[in-house]
């Protein structure tokens, strides 16, 4: 699934392959906790954070991956180091395997997100 066109979170999951329901399910969960009035919408077929109307943070099941975007440039800079050992395009870290889910970092990058209000890119 690239695109979906649900109309709301709980009906993307349960879209989305079952090997991956349970770690993109947790990746809302990290989303929803650390994310604190932020809004939870369905933007470009894919979950997507919203703070004042402005996207920050969403997540997808690719093809090939799961992929979680970091719409933050200045989060992506102070998490440099860490993002490194990661497979990261520009703004898109990918998993190939729910297993390889760094959730400690995605919380960790939540957080920052959060914490310190940017520019989304």
């Amino acid at each position: 699934m690239v695109q979906s066109s649900a109309a709301d979170v709980d009906g993307y999951l349960a879209e989305v392959p079952e090997e991956r329901r349970d770690a993109l399910t947790r990746l809302r969960q990290l989303c929803r906790a650390e994310l604190t009035g932020y809004d939870e919408v369905m933007a470009y077929g894919m979950p997507t954070y919203l703070r004042e109307g402005s996207p920050e943070i969403a997540f997808a099941s690719q093809k090939q991956y799961v992929s979680f975007y970091l719409m933050r440039g200045d989060v992506r800079e102070a998490f440099a180091e860490r993002l490194s050992q990661q497979d990261m395009g520009k703004g898109c870290l990918r998993f190939r395997k729910p297993a390889d889910i760094d959730f400690d970092l995605v919380r960790d990058l939540l957080r920052a997100v959060a914490t310190t209000p940017g520019e989304s890119c």
